[in-house]
C-alpha cells in the first residue's frame, strides 16, 4: 500500500514538472499575422509594439541571463512608481559575439506615457514599428549550435525565396528555464522587406 502511494506521488511530481513550464508560458505574446507557412518557417507581419531593452556585453548565454534579470527587475516593480508590469513572451536577443540587446515586449494595453520609467538607467523603453519577419520555430535547448543551425536554415530559405533580409538574426525564447526541453518554444527571426 505504501509503495503505491509513493509511486502516485512521484507520478504527480513528474506530471507537475511536465506541465509547469507550458502553464507558466501562458502569457500575452507579441501580436502578428501569419502571411505564409513553409513547414517550420513562417512569414509574419508584426504589429507595432513597445519593448523594454538593455544592452549587455559578454557571451550569448551570460548576456541573455544578465539582460533578463535587469528587465525582470524593472517589470517586477523596480521603477519610479513601483508599478508591476505583466510578463509577456517572447524574450528576444539580438547581437554578435560580445554585444547583445535583450528585450521584453510590453503588454499591448500600455502606451509609452503609461509605462513607468526604470530606476536602472540601463533599462530603456522603445517603440518598434510594425515589421515583417521570416521565422523558424523549434523546440529543445536553445544552445549556440542549435541557434546557428536554425539561423543557417532560415537564411537558406530567405535566399531560396528571393527575399531580402534587413536585419541580423533575433533569437526568441518563450518559456521559463525549468520547462522540459521538448516542450520549449524557441525561434530565430530575421526581418525581411515587405
Amino acid at each position: 500500500m505504501k509503495k503505491w502511494i509513493i509511486w502516485l506521488l512521484i507520478g504527480i511530481v513528474i506530471l507537475a514538472a511536465v506541465l509547469w513550464g507550458p502553464l507558466m508560458s501562458n502569457v500575452e505574446q507579441a501580436k502578428y499575422d501569419v502571411i505564409e507557412t513553409h513547414g517550420s518557417i513562417e512569414i509574419r507581419e508584426y504589429t507595432p509594439m513597445i519593448v523594454a531593452e538593455v544592452s549587455v556585453s559578454g557571451d550569448r548565454e551570460k548576456a541573455i541571463s544578465d539582460g533578463f534579470r535587469m528587465i525582470a527587475d524593472y517589470i517586477f516593480g523596480n521603477n519610479i512608481s513601483s508599478q508591476k508590469v505583466a510578463m509577456t513572451a517572447p524574450v528576444t536577443q539580438q547581437g554578435s559575439k560580445a554585444d547583445w540587446v535583450v528585450r521584453f515586449v510590453m503588454p499591448s494595453g500600455y502606451t509609452m506615457q503609461m509605462l513607468p520609467k526604470a530606476n536602472n538607467p540601463e533599462v530603456s523603453l522603445k517603440e518598434i514599428t510594425g515589421k515583417r519577419f521570416a521565422v523558424i520555430r523549434f523546440s529543445g535547448l536553445a544552445k549556440s549550435n542549435s541557434l546557428e543551425t536554425h539561423t543557417k536554415e532560415l537564411k537558406a530559405f530567405i535566399l531560396a525565396q528571393d527575399l531580402q533580409a534587413v536585419s541580423k538574426a533575433t533569437y526568441a525564447f518563450f518559456n521559463p528555464p525549468w520547462t522540459l526541453p521538448f516542450l520549449r518554444r524557441n525561434e530565430v527571426m530575421i526581418e525581411i522587406n515587405r
